[in-house]
């Protein structure tokens, strides 16, 4: 019985070896930075952060503002007043810091809830355009070669980046 086993193992084996491997690959940042819905979804995030951004800088500047002030008067201030501005300033400190956290704090932070929304659609059409151009070239494999040791070498011959691109563009 194992003696068979064995035997199948190695016959499967040889014919696996033997059946011509096609092997394509990509570059996604390539398709991110010259895709349409990519771009878009790209510029739509960078305008979010921006507008993130802007409201932290004047909620900053605010503080900072406070906090001059409240460094200039301190000298004829009474007691009370002190530890009143003391406390606006610490809840306006926690305030920036809890907006930060909430728009930018990783991994929960808004940003990257929005992101993986905005980018879902031009994802899916990326990975849908992939299948297809690897089916219709009849290959079995494709890599990124734009990821982290996930391709060491590569043929330009198996580069199917721009068919991936073109047919994403066509929109067949």
């Amino acid at each position: 019985m194992r003696y068979s086993l064995l035997i199948l193992t190695l016959f499967s084996a040889t014919l696996f070896a033997q059946s011509p491997q096609k092997i394509g690959y990509v570059d996604s940042q390539t398709i991110l930075t010259q895709l349409p819905e990519a771009i878009k979804a790209q510029s739509d995030l960078d305008a979010l952060s921006s507008m993130w951004s802007n409201q932290l800088d004047s909620m900053t500047l605010s503080y900072q503002q406070l906090l001059t002030d409240y460094q200039k008067q301190t000298s004829t201030m009474t007691e009370d007043q002190k530890l009143s501005k003391q406390q606006e300033l610490i809840a306006m400190e926690q305030k920036i810091l809890g907006f930060r956290n909430q728009k930018f704090g990783q991994p929960n932070g808004e940003i990257y809830a929005k992101q993986d929304e905005i980018f879902e659609p031009v994802k899916k059409k990326i990975y849908s355009g992939i299948e297809q151009v690897a089916k219709s070239e009849g290959m079995q494999f494709i890599f990124d070669k734009s990821g982290d040791i996930l391709l060491l070498y590569a043929d330009a011959a198996y580069d199917i980046t721009f068919k991936v691109l073109d047919h994403l563009k066509r929109g067949k």
